[in-house]
């Protein structure tokens, strides 16, 4: 772990712009200037946007109504929004990216298995965003797909680059801009902009309890994939930051703007009868105003590049994360540059070779994101709340040779075991044709219904707390008790 170096100060303290100093290393209270209050507005923008609009598309593909799409997809939203809230709160009293944290639980080399799972999410999440954004703006402007890919690709690297406080600023300049465009958006619709075509006869579109099921865990899958994100964002915050606020901020912030989006997306999708979020916005802004509809679509899509830019730095973290358990690294600017220039050429390369519309590869990622996190999600809350309580001997983190080791056989195991119950369950529906891609035993029993997810969360929590008991935690205890913040920054040197 490097120190504090000039360009890292610079950014600290807000003098123009920088690359961030850290990465995955360990960020000293002296260097903690972050504020709680930037905390709900950062992940309520994190929702705030047309991908998760097209989340709201889902329900109405499968034959379930916008009114029960509304409900199903808050009720996941709070929901996958309870675990991403309570990740978020390590940040502060750890100092220390997410999956950095994942060793307590997986060992300094086993967290890989983590970091595989974690890395598939943050490439799958730009995957969707890119395809939807080359889609609309390729139906509406006619724009060729290859140099909306390069350009918008190229924006998130660069913003994921210079790094934290400057992602920040851009978060708190897209919300200023895109809060009106959507409120606008949403009183059009409201008052009938853009419904043109008759909407989708009642008898069409109604309750069906596989679709509500798979709208309420896309929805959910939506925010437990933002679990490995949260503390790469909350880790500047002082340490003394009251848990349940940061909690709550988080939760209101991601939730509140998760439940808009998504029902908003739902009725566009029964009135509009519309199957591309950008599409629908030109729609409706069209109607208000010639040329306002190309205004939003611009604007909205200029507002998401930080989101492109969130899901590049953490995927730089995690590969970082990755590399450093295989063979120790410094974490300096050249690093997370070389770091981010990888995740960038996979991207375009799996961006130019995927076939298939938006809505459903955001369907099929978004439920396979689930299936991988949910096993991770439940070992990392048990053992921080319930084994080890918040208390973590940092250094540690750091060495293959500490109390963690190498391979942590409980977390692995706890894992494993949970990945292979949810097997049986899972039930993977293509929301383009509406065709089954893998349906479980159990899961065609239960007519298509997906609880999977449900069966992840409670086997490898339930596991991983009873392999814990054989943890000497008192011994843990005295260990932590004698470290002090020089020994932490002192232990990632190399």
């Amino acid at each position: 772990m490097s120190g504090s170096t000039p360009i890292a100060r610079s950014a600290e303290s807000g003098a123009g712009l920088a690359i961030e100093g850290r990465s995955i290393d360990y960020i000293p209270e002296s260097e903690r200037h972050g504020r709680l209050a930037s905390q709900g507005p950062f992940w309520f923008l994190g929702n705030f946007h047309f991908f998760t609009l097209s989340i709201g598309f889902v329900g109405p593909s499968l034959g379930l109504s916008a009114l029960w799409t509304t409900l199903a997809g808050a009720l996941g939203i709070m929901f996958g929004t309870l675990f991403m809230a309570f990740h978020g709160s390590q940040g502060p009293e750890m100092g220390l990216p997410q999956m950095i944290q994942s060793r307590a639980q997986f060992g300094y080399r086993g967290v890989v298995l983590a970091l595989l799972a974690t890395l598939f999410v943050f490439v799958g999440f730009n995957l969707v965003n890119v395809t939807l954004i080359m889609e609309g703006l390729r139906n509406v402007f006619g724009l060729a797909p290859l140099p909306v890919a390069c350009a918008v690709i190229s924006v998130g690297a660069l913003l994921a680059i210079y790094g934290h406080d400057l992602m920040h600023r851009a978060f708190k300049w897209a919300l200023l801009v895109t809060l009106p465009l959507y409120t606008l958006v949403t009183l059009a619709l409201m008052f009938g902009a853009g419904w043109g075509a008759a909407p989708a006869e009642p008898s069409t579109l109604g309750f069906n309890g596989v679709a509500f099921a798979t709208q309420f865990a896309i929805a959910a899958s939506y925010n437990i994939a933002y679990a490995p994100y949260v503390s790469d964002y909350s880790r500047y915050l002082p340490r003394h930051t009251v848990r349940w606020k940061l909690i709550a901020a988080v939760f209101l912030g991601a939730s509140l703007s998760g439940a808009w989006m998504i029902g908003l997306g739902a009725w566009m999708a029964e009135l509009l009868q519309a199957s591309d979020a950008l599409v629908a916005l030109d729609r409706i802004g069209s109607a208000l105003l010639p040329g306002l509809g190309h205004l939003l679509v611009v604007v909205s899509v200029l507002g998401f590049l930080p989101v492109i830019a969130l899901n590049t730095y953490s995927a730089m973290l995690t590969l970082l994360t990755g590399i450093d358990s295989v063979r120790p690294i410094r974490p300096t600017p050249r690093a997370r540059v070389l770091a981010i220039l990888c995740i960038t050429l996979l991207l375009l390369a799996c961006v130019l070779s995927l076939r298939g519309s938006g809505i459903a590869i955001l369907n099929t990622v978004l439920v396979l994101m689930l299936y991988f996190l949910v096993p991770w999600t439940a070992v990392n809350l048990v053992d921080y709340f319930f084994v080890r309580r918040g208390r973590y001997a940092i250094p540690h983190f750091f060495t293959p040779n500490g109390l963690y080791g190498a391979w942590q056989m409980r977390g692995i195991l706890a894992y494993l075991v949970g990945f292979a119950c949810m097997i049986p369950f899972f039930c993977i529906v293509d929301a383009g044709s509406g065709e089954a891609v893998f349906v479980g035993p159990v899961a065609r029993l239960l007519d298509g219904v997906d609880i999977a997810w449900l069966v992840g969360l409670a086997v490898s929590g339930l596991t991983y707390l009873v392999l814990s008991r054989s943890l000497d935690l008192e011994a843990e205890r005295l260990v932590i008790a004698g470290i002090r913040e020089e020994d932490i920054l002192a232990s990632g040197q190399s």
